[in-house]
């Protein structure tokens, strides 16, 4: 499994490269089933996806962003939970905070995060890459100037370095819950802005951000009453963390020590991977250390 998806991988990564008209071009041509625009350079990811499975002519199963389930063959023992790229907006705009996240997991009707089996991360500028699976306890890389995992030990609020979410989330509700500490670390440390979760997570382990923040889902969890504003937000749709966003990337962050949790605390395990309603989207506090974790817990305000 780790020879396919990083063929996989390898594959979109050409195609994509193989299109520079269409990464110029930021046209929407309509939305994702979870309600996130698709921008002309998701539909050339998503046809490279169907295009390798298909040719490896092995039965398996797929769940991406833009396609939903897909069923190859009549017994697949494996499904792939697919973002072809996970920072569609970057990646658009030329930028590097974008990859193709790909987690594996026994294909099962009630698969959860805590089934994934196999991770990888590609970054989609670089082509540099993050493996790791059940099989070890290691995180294979390539393209990285650093060991990983590399994370920072001596991160506090003050000098933090973190990335937070704002697509479908309405920004007043945002910097009320964390904007004292934007404020708090954004001269002194570092607030970015990456519209890539995987992105961002991925960032923990190479060392450059010491956490990543997304809080939505929680907010609206505490508080259903609030619904209306985040559909208006996003376009009828409530776009929190899906599936596919951090599935890879949660594997990962555990295998290499970072401290990831939904932002009650709670752990990930159990997000189901085939199912992308707003109940089962999730919010995210990810840290470098178990100090960082628990200073953000407290200092956000619901």
């Amino acid at each position: 499994m780790r020879e396919y998806i990083n063929k996989l991988a390898d594959y979109v990564f050409d195609r994509i490269h193989g299109c520079k008209g269409v990464l110029k071009n930021r046209g929407v041509n309509g939305v994702s089933p979870g309600g996130d625009a698709q921008f002309n350079i998701d539909n050339i990811a998503e046809e490279a996806v169907l295009t390798f499975i298909r040719e490896q002519n092995v039965d398996i199963a797929y769940y991406s962003e833009d396609t939903g389930l897909n069923v190859i063959g009549e017994s697949p023992k494996y499904i792939l939970i697919i973002d072809p790229i996970d920072g569609t907006r970057p990646m658009a705009a030329g930028m590097e905070m974008a990859c193709i996240s790909i987690a594996v997991a026994e294909y099962t009707p009630d698969a959860r995060i805590k089934d994934v089996k196999y991770a990888l991360l590609k970054e989609l500028k670089t082509g540099a890459s993050m493996y790791a699976d059940v099989e070890s306890e290691d995180i294979h890389y390539q393209g990285y100037h650093v060991n990983l995992p590399n994370l920072n030990r001596d991160a506090d609020l003050r000098h933090m370095f973190w990335a937070i979410e704002m697509n479908g989330h309405p920004a007043q509700l945002m910097t009320n819950a964390y904007g004292h500490l934007i404020d708090y670390s954004a001269n002194t440390g570092g607030v970015f802005l990456f519209n890539s979760s995987s992105y961002a997570i991925s960032r923990i382990i190479t060392g450059q951000l010491d956490a990543f923040v997304d809080i939505g889902n929680r907010i609206l969890k505490d508080n259903i009453s609030l619904l209306d504003k985040f559909k208006d937000v996003g376009n009828g749709y409530v776009l929190h963390l899906f599936p596919y966003d951090i599935a890879a990337s949660v594997f990962l962050a555990k295998k290499a020590g970072v401290i990831i949790t939904d932002a009650y605390g709670n752990s990930l395990d159990e997000m189901k991977l085939m199912d992308i309603s707003y109940e089962n989207q999730q919010s995210c506090i990810a840290a470098s250390t178990k100090e960082l974790h628990q200073q953000l817990l407290e200092h956000i305000i619901w």
